[in-house]
C-alpha cells in the first residue's frame, strides 16, 4: 500500500527551524555541510558520538564545565560521554529569572495558577533552604506522592539543586503501589498532597499517609501541600515524624545559595518499571545524560524555542512529566494540566491549547482517537494560531488518528509522534521538520541513536515486525538499578536477548521511508491509554479473594488501544458472579489504580504455564490476538491454549 503524505514543512519553516540553525552550527564547528538532509545529520551523529554529544552541549548552551572526553568501552552500557564534565541540573532548568511566565497550572475545575520565572527561582531557593535545615545531603532520596502541581516541579528542581535524588508517583497509584516503589529506595523526605480531583470526584490522598509511613521507616520528614482551591484536609499524625506545611516553607528566609557542579554521571532521579514480574525495578538516571538527551529532543526534534508554551498531558508517575519539566532549560514556559482530560467537555485540552497559546501540544494516542470518536471538534472553532507541533506518545497512533489531526485540529502542524520509555527517560524515534509526515508512521530515529529492528535471530529486518533495538551507546542508558548487585537485573532487562545490544521490548517495524511503526510491547506490560502498567499489582489484589484460586492478566489490543483482561480459576464451590466481579474491580480500583481495573473478568479452567510452574501471559495474549505461539514445547500444558482461542466475550 502506498504511503500517504499528510504534511510537509514549508521552506520558510525549515529555514526558521532549530534544526537548520544546528546545521549551520555544525558547519562552523566541524566544516560539516548538510543542506537540510536529516538522514545525513543522523548518520554523522551516529558515526561521531564524541563530536555529536559535545555539539549538543555547546549548541544548547549548557551551564557547566565541559570536558569533551568520550570513553569508549566494549561493554555498551559502560561507555562514558563527556567524562569528568560537571553541571547542576537545576541551574540549567532555572534558565531565566524575570517576571515572564515560567509555569501555568490548570485543573479540570478551571482553577488556574501562574508562576513567574522570578517566583520559581525564589520558591526553589526557599525549599533548598529547608532541605539544608533538616540536613538533607547529596544522594539522599526525596520521594514525592503528588499530582501535577507547580509545587511538584519546584520540589524536583530543588532536589536536583542540592544533588539529592528525586523519585515520584502520582496519586492514582494505590497505596500498595507507592509502598512497593518508595520502600526500595529508603527516602528521608516524603512530599504529599492532601487531595486531588479526577472526573469531578475529590480523592483524599492524605488519609493514606499513616499506612505509607508505617511501611517505609526511612521517612523522617513529611512536607504537605494543600491542593489549590479548598481548605486543608486533616489527617492522623504519627509520632517520630516531623511534619511541615508547604506554606510554612514559603515563609522562611532563603539562604544564599551557589549551585554546586556535580559530575555528569551524578544521580538525578529514580523512575520505576511497571512491575510486570514482582516489584517494580528502580531505574536510576544520570543528570548530565538526561539533560543532553532532552535538550536534543526538545530543540532539534520538537522545535521548542525560547518563550514557547509547552504542554504535555501527563502525570508525575510517567516519564513524560520529566521530559516536560526539562523544557524549562530551553527557556520555554510549561503548562501543567491536572485531572480528567475530557471532564464535562471532550475538547477541554484543545480549548486549553487555544487559550494558553500552546506551541507544542503533547497527548496520548488514545486521547486523539477518543477526540476523533467524539465528533465534537470543529476546526473552525479554535484558531490554534500558535500551535506548531503536536506530539503523540504512549500507545501507537492509528492512521485514522493521523488523518483526524490534519482534518479537524490544524492542517499546518507538525505531527511528531514519538516513542521511547521510562527505561531511557527519552525517545528512540521522533519527528524532524525536514521530513514529511506519513500517516501511521513515526518519522525517524533520534539523532545519535542507532535504532534498528531485529528478528528473533538478531538479524536486522525491514518492512517486517520485530524487536526494537539500539546498537550504540547513548547518554540516557540508565546509570543502574537501585540495589542491583553486579548489575544482574539491569543486564537481564536490556542485554540478555541480544549480545551487547539494547533490547527495548517494543514490537516494531521500519518502513521504506525510514519511518517507524510501533506495534506495542513485546513483553507482558499493559498499556491502556498509553500508560504502562504492570500486572503484579493486579495479581496482589486478586489473590486476596478466597473465591479465586489463580489468575492471569493480559492486555488485549482493542479499538486502537489496549484493554485489560483478567482470567480467573475459581476455587471449588464458588462461581464467578456479577457481584464478585464488581467486588474484584472495586478492590483493584482502590488499591492499585483505576487504570488497572480489568475491562472484562472471565472464568477459565486452567492457565498455561512453563514446566517449572510459571504462568505464561504472553502466550495467552498471542493466542487471543491470533499471533504465532512460539516455544510451545516449553509449556507443561500447551493444549490449554485452545481454551483461550476465539472467545466470544472478547469480540465486543
Amino acid at each position: 500500500m502506498k504511503s500517504q503524505i499528510l504534511w510537509k514543512a514549508k521552506q520558510s519553516q525549515k529555514n526558521a527551524s532549530n534544526l537548520f540553525r544546528y546545521e549551520k552550527f555544525l558547519f562552523s564547528k566541524y566544516k560539516f555541510k548538510v543542506t537540510q538532509k536529516y538522514s545525513k545529520i543522523l548518520k554523522w551523529s551516529i558515526d561521531n558520538p564524541k563530536k555529536f554529544w559535545n555539539s549538543i552541549w555547546e549548541f544548547s548552551k549548557v551551564k557547566g564545565v565541559k570536558n569533551q572526553k568520550y570513553e569508549k568501552s566494549n561493554v555498551l552500557f559502560k561507555n562514558k560521554f563527556l567524562k569528568n564534565s560537571k553541571l547542576n541540573f537545576a541551574e540549567n532548568l532555572l534558565a531565566k529569572n524575570d517576571d515572564s511566565k515560567a509555569i501555568t497550572f490548570i485543573n479540570e475545575n478551571n482553577i488556574k495558577k501562574v508562576r513567574t520565572w522570578r517566583d520559581l527561582n525564589t520558591n526553589v531557593y526557599k525549599l533548598i533552604t529547608f532541605f539544608k535545615s533538616i540536613k538533607i545531603k547529596e544522594k539522599d532520596r526525596i520521594a514525592a506522592y503528588l499530582p501535577n502541581l507547580i509545587e511538584t516541579v519546584e520540589s524536583f528542581i530543588a532536589t536536583s539543586a542540592i544533588g539529592s535524588i528525586w523519585s515520584s508517583c502520582s496519586p492514582d497509584f494505590g497505596t500498595q503501589g507507592v509502598i512497593e516503589r518508595f520502600s526500595q529506595i529508603n527516602p528521608k523526605v516524603l512530599i504529599i498532597c492532601d487531595r486531588y480531583y479526577y472526573n469531578g470526584k475529590e480523592i483524599n490522598v492524605i488519609k493514606r499517609l499513616p499506612l505509607i509511613l508505617n511501611k517505609i521507616k526511612s521517612i523522617k520528614h513529611v512536607i504537605i501541600i494543600s491542593y489549590p482551591g479548598k481548605s486543608f484536609l486533616k489527617f492522623r499524625k504519627l509520632k517520630n515524624i516531623k511534619y511541615v506545611n508547604w506554606d510554612h516553607i514559603m515563609k522562611i528566609n532563603q539562604i544564599k545559595f551557589k549551585f554546586k557542579k556535580f559530575d555528569f554521571e551524578h544521580e538525578l532521579a529514580i523512575l520505576y518499571s511497571s512491575g510486570t514480574t514482582g516489584k517494580p525495578k528502580c531505574i536510576c538516571h544520570r543528570s548530565g545524560g538526561v539533560l543532553l538527551q532532552h535538550l536534543k529532543e526538545h530543540q532539534l526534534h520538537s522545535e521548542i524555542k525560547q518563550n514557547d508554551n509547552v504542554f504535555y498531558f501527563t502525570t508525575c508517575g510517567w516519564m513524560m512529566w520529566n521530559w516536560l519539566v526539562t523544557a524549562l532549560s530551553s527557556k520555554a514556559s510549561i503548562v501543567l494540566f491536572e485531572g480528567f482530560p475530557m471532564y464535562k467537555r471532550d475538547d477541554l485540552l484543545i480549548k486549553l491549547a487555544d487559550e494558553e497559546k500552546i506551541t507544542l501540544f503533547g497527548v496520548s494516542a488514545k486521547y486523539i482517537d477518543a477526540l476523533n470518536k467524539s465528533k465534537i471538534l470543529n476546526k473552525k472553532k479554535y484558531k490554534l494560531k500558535n500551535l506548531r507541533t503536536i506530539c503523540s506518545t504512549g500507545s501507537p497512533l492509528s492512521k485514522e488518528g493521523f488523518k483526524f489531526i490534519y482534518k479537524k485540529v490544524k492542517s499546518n502542524v507538525h505531527l511528531a509522534s514519538i516513542s521511547g520509555g521510562t527505561d531511557i527517560v527519552s525517545c528512540f524515534v521522533l519527528g524532524n521538520i525536514y521530513e514529511p509526515v506519513i500517516a501511521g508512521e513515526i518519522q525517524n530515529k533520534g539523532l545519535g541513536m542507532d535504532v534498528d529492528i531485529f528478528d528473533d535471530n538478531g538479524k536486522p529486518i525491514k518492512n517486517k515486525k520485530g524487536e526494537l533495538v539500539c546498537k550504540n551507546a547513548f547518554p540516557t542508558i540508565p546509570l543502574k538499578f537501585w540495589n542491583d548487585k553486579n548489575n544482574t537485573k539491569f543486564k537481564k532487562a536490556y542485554f540478555d536477548k541480544f549480545n551487547n545490544i539494547w533490547h527495548h521490548g517494543d514490537y516494531a517495524e521500519i518502513k521504506k521511508s525510514g519511518g517507524f511503526i510501533i506495534h506495542g510491547r513485546s513483553d507482558t506490560t499493559l498499556n491502556p491509554g498509553g500508560v504502562r502498567l504492570g500486572t503484579s499489582e493486579i495479581y496482589s489484589e486478586v489473590e486476596k479473594f478466597k473465591e479465586i484460586k489463580e489468575s492471569i492478566v493480559i492486555g488485549q489490543s482493542w479499538d486502537n488501544d489496549i484493554r485489560v483482561i483478567l482470567f480467573v480459576i475459581m476455587n471449588k464451590n464458588y462461581n464467578l458472579s456479577d457481584k464478585l466481579i464488581k467486588r474484584v474491580k472495586a478492590q483493584i480500583r482502590i488499591n492499585a489504580s483505576p487504570r488497572h481495573v480489568p475491562s472484562k473478568i472471565l472464568k477459565v479452567n486452567d492457565i498455561p504455564r512453563t514446566k517449572n510452574g510459571k504462568i505464561v501471559e504472553l502466550a495467552v495474549k498471542n493466542i487471543i490476538e491470533g499471533n504465532e505461539i512460539k516455544n510451545k514445547e516449553a509449556l507443561s500444558n500447551p493444549e490449554i491454549l485452545n481454551d483461550f482461542k476465539n472467545l466470544p466475550e472478547l469480540q465486543y
